[in-house]
């Protein structure tokens, strides 16, 4: 009984360790890659303000846009403003964008769709496959998706 308690405690320990050094651990990731793909406002909203933070915060951030999430970068983009700020999340990729993030449109957006690069805002282009595949299996470079 004593070993299997013994055991348990071990257990616990090596469980808590990389929590309490990850806590500690100060470091920040220097770029962050944002994939976007849901056509839910409230989504959008949040990868917005996220990235937005993390900008803020010192990351690089860079964002894929897919899907009717590409609408974001569109020059005729309209939608209703979120609370509590009143923006629209395409409001927060512009924000985002005088910060020095970078933005694209997946590499799929405008050849199905009836818009072209001349309707994307400024500073916002078309992802190539290659060059997201070289960020997605960066291991320096955090992904997250929405």
């Amino acid at each position: 009984m004593i070993k299997s308690l013994k055991v348990l405690v071990a257990a616990a320990v090596f469980a808590v360790a990389p929590i309490s050094t990850q806590a500690g651990d100060e470091k920040m990731v220097d770029e962050v890659l944002v994939i976007l793909s849901s056509e839910s406002l409230q989504t959008q909203g949040m990868a917005m303000v996220l990235s937005n933070t993390m900008a803020q915060q010192g990351a690089k951030v860079n964002v894929l846009l897919c899907d009717k999430a590409g609408d974001l970068a569109l020059k005729s983009y309209e939608a209703p403003a979120l609370k509590p700020k009143d923006l629209t999340p395409g409001q927060m990729l512009r924000g985002l964008l005088k910060q020095g993030g970078v933005a694209n449109v997946c590499a799929l957006y405008l050849p199905n769709s009836d818009y072209t690069k001349n309707d994307l805002i400024d500073g916002v282009g078309v992802a190539m496959p290659p060059e997201m595949a070289g960020q997605m299996l960066n291991p320096a470079m955090r992904t997250f998706t929405f």
